[in-house]
């Protein structure tokens, strides 16, 4: 368990991976996933390293891999995923691989030229077969004598009688459906009126043998006299993309040539048939590999990058590397590299050696399916350096309780936590099956964070009273209005008393008004109270501040085990932190208390303010004969505290400064001469540097070569300031906690309000009430 509360110790070790091992003993240190290798050739191209050839054949495999599952994802054709974690291949199996891969991109990319090939003859004729139904249309309303008069006067208005018995030439095609008015006015100014254009829609639409997408399109058939116009509209049609199709000039041949077409239809769309059918059939038996083949490559592939990172002895028949590991799966590693010598068959032995370093070792922290989403919003604000103390473990409680404080209603918080329990109770289905859906992962992700939530908000629910904006009385509220009847100096209350006033005051003074605290949590009469807002608006800001409070000298104090060796930061570090933080503010959460306990409901009206008391503390006023003091001896207490407060700035901004570049001098000079026995200098003695020998070790190289006391002293003044102002800034960011709490609260009750306004509308109940539904009080 105490790897969760501080980051794992690590280690730099060295391997010697034989060559013919290496490939296996990287697969298996990959699968447990518990080392880091270090990069031994920063300065080599990675285009010169010794296995970039097979990084590439990975890559151009993976290429193709992605060529299959887009035309397996193109055919809406599900992908099998099992959640089966192959085995890695051996190199030899490489070339095996390549060779399938490359005979399914062939046959693949065959039957996708061959489909489309197919499918553009197959749009040809259609289109063909509409131009000979069309245009024999068009032939048999030009039969009627009135058209063609029509069409003659057109061509050549001074001579219509003539031009009847004049042959017109046409041609016929197809274009697309948003080009015909474009087209239609090209024509019409670039031959000067002399054709005659017709055009009429086809109904269903055309598939784009390129892009697959569906058009639609309209026939057209042109009318003209003379090869210079024929010219011309050839090369307008040509302009707008319009396929021209032959079609003949008699009645006979053009039915024909249809019989002719719609047969060819036929044979074609048969072909085209057996080609999807067999495409289909390809895909749907590379869809039940395509995941595992994937995951084959691409292990392949981190193998041979992680290899490259490997140094290679003069031999060439030993790889040397570099890793991070845990000290503690040691045996783990050790055991890797047995099992991948092993299944290599290589008779030598892989060698883990341990080395020395002073560099700053990476930090790792072991997570499991319930810690990791507590430790990714840790990450999330940074990553601690190495050892250092391990925030996620004190989240786990932290964090759902003060979104608690915020989100405190039981029935909300009922909710919140039967929605969590599903995901927790199926998440081995979830997880099966594979949901791409980003906010739904990014939940089920957080499942166990929601269910705590969930299971945090329905406590605070019943110590705020609060089920959807509605109090509970379960057991009987601990206010009477029965001792107001008697006389109270002159005031009786009555039944009358009670009806005809809308507000009244109880006074907890009075013997038998207040029975009594309710058993657990606030009294449900607070929720018809018009004070109700600046009760709880007293009580929430103080527990926010109580809890902040709490929480930052809980942070504090455990960087305490952060600095245990290195005493320097406890004395001026640690200490000062928690001297000044506890003074003031600790000072503040004390006087809350004080003020509960030593003040009752006949002493409540003359208890002073906290926030004057707390603002004159600073300001050193206590001449002010108004305010009165909380407790004897207040103004000496205050003034010590903050004089205390005060001191503790200049010992974090200036004296750890001076004790820093003290001792740097100090360790200067440990080399100090001998002669005789007789120590000659000013350095430590010999027990002295045994002391100080731990924190030697822990400095780093450039450190004890240089040190800089400028920009140390600009380091320490902006850490002092920051804490000394994050103090404060901390403190009233916890006030959040109290203001989205009646944020939350306010908003139920108005949701709520809307919902019974809506079904009054929906059952006809509406009833006449003067009062605004912002000022109504829910009943308790």
């Amino acid at each position: 368990m105490a790897e969760l509360f501080r980051s794992e110790e690590m280690t730099l070790a060295q391997l010697f991976l034989q060559s013919e091992s290496a490939y296996c003993c990287v697969s298996e240190l990959g699968e447990i996933g518990m080392v880091q290798f270090r990069d031994l050739n920063p300065d080599v191209n990675a285009f010169q390293r010794k296995f970039v050839n097979e990084v590439r054949r990975c890559e151009e495999m993976d290429r193709k891999l992605r060529f299959v599952e887009k035309e397996i994802k193109k055919a809406n054709i599900a992908i099998l995923d099992t959640g089966e974690n192959p085995e890695v291949p051996f190199p030899r199996d490489m070339i095996d691989l390549e060779a399938s891969f490359e005979k399914l991109e062939i046959e693949l990319k065959e039957i996708n030229t061959n489909q489309e090939a197919l499918k553009k003859n197959f749009l040809e004729l259609t289109e063909l077969k509409h131009i000979l139904r069309r245009t024999q249309q068009f032939f048999n309303e030009m039969e009627d004598p009135a058209l063609l008069e029509e069409s003659s006067s057109l061509l050549d208005p001074n001579e219509a009688g003539r031009t009847a018995q004049v042959r017109l030439g046409f041609v016929a095609g197809v274009i697309g459906r948003e080009r015909i008015p474009t087209f239609e006015r090209m024509l019409w100014r670039v031959c000067r009126g002399n054709v005659f254009l017709r055009q009429a829609d086809i109904e269903e639409p055309l598939e784009d043998p390129t892009t697959g997408d569906q058009v639609h399109k309209s026939v057209f058939i042109i009318f003209f006299q003379g090869d210079q116009l024929k010219n011309r509209v050839k090369k307008i049609c040509e302009g707008f993309r319009a396929s021209l199709y032959p079609c003949p000039e008699t009645p006979q041949e053009r039915k024909e040539m249809a019989a002719g077409v719609n047969t060819r239809i036929d044979d074609l769309q048969m072909v085209l048939n057996q080609t999807i059918d067999h495409r289909h059939r390809v895909l749907e038996a590379a869809a039940k590999m395509v995941r595992v083949w994937f995951i084959k490559v691409r292990k392949m592939k981190a193998i041979y990058h992680t290899l490259n990172l490997c140094n290679i002895d003069v031999t060439q028949k030993c790889l040397i590397a570099e890793v991070w590991c845990p000290v503690s799966d040691l045996d783990s590693i050790q055991f890797a590299l047995r099992r991948g010598t092993e299944k290599s068959g290589s008779t030598v032995p892989s060698i883990l050696n341990r080395m020395q370093t002073k560099q700053t070792p990476p930090t790792y922290n072991k997570t499991n399916k319930f810690t990791s989403g507590f430790q990714n919003i840790v990450d999330a604000y940074g990553i601690g350096t190495y050892r250092e103390m391990n925030p996620a473990p004190y989240t786990i409680i932290t964090f759902p309780f003060l979104f608690a404080v915020m989100f405190g209603d039981f029935g909300h918080g009922v909710l919140m936590t039967c929605a969590a329990l599903y995901l927790v109770l199926r998440e081995s289905r979830l997880l099966a099956q594979k949901n791409d859906n980003e906010m739904f992962s990014m939940m089920f992700a957080g499942r166990y964070i929601i269910l705590l939530m969930g299971i945090f908000s329905i406590y605070t629910g019943i110590i705020y009273n609060d089920c959807f904006s509605k109090s509970l009385n379960l057991f009987g509220s601990g206010w009477s209005v029965r001792p107001m009847f008697k006389d109270r100096g002159g005031a009786n209350w009555t039944d009358a008393t009670l009806h005809e006033n809308r507000i009244l005051q109880l006074d907890p003074a009075v013997k038998g008004v207040f029975n009594g605290p309710y058993p657990i949590g606030i009294d449900p009469i607070w929720n018809i109270a018009t004070n109700k807002l600046t009760f709880l608006n007293s009580f929430k800001m103080k527990m926010s501040i109580i809890l902040g409070v709490i929480h930052m000298l809980f942070g504090v104090s455990l960087s305490l085990f952060n600095h245990l060796y290195k005493r320097i930061n406890i004395f001026l570090g640690f200490i000062p932190e928690i001297v000044f933080m506890s003074s003031l503010f600790g000072y503040l959460v004390l006087l809350v208390f004080y003020k509960w306990t030593a003040y009752d409901a006949k002493t409540s009206q003359a208890a002073p303010s906290i926030l004057i008391a707390f603002i004159n503390m600073f300001l050193f006023n206590y001449s002010d004969p108004t305010i009165k003091p909380l407790y004897r001896g207040q103004m000496i207490v205050q003034s010590l505290l903050v004089v205390i407060a005060l001191a503790c700035v200049p010992c974090m901004l200036v004296v750890k400064t001076w004790l820093m570049r003290r001792q740097y001098l100090w360790r200067k000079n440990l080399g100090t001469q001998n002669f005789g026995g007789i120590r000659v200098g000013n350095g430590p003695t010999e027990d002295e540097a045994e002391i100080i020998q731990h924190d030697q070790l822990s400095q780093n190289t450039e450190e004890e070569n240089e040190f800089d006391f400028t920009d140390v002293a600009v380091n320490q003044a902006i850490h002092t300031i920051e804490y000394c102002l994050g103090c404060i800034s901390n403190t009233a960011s916890y006030l959040r906690l109290w203001a989205l709490s009646l944020a939350h609260a306010r908003e139920s009750y108005r949701c709520l309000g809307t919902i019974s306004l809506f079904m009054d509308v929906f059952l006809g109940k509406i009833v006449s009430d003067p009062t605004p539904l912002d000022e109504k009080q829910p009943h308790t």
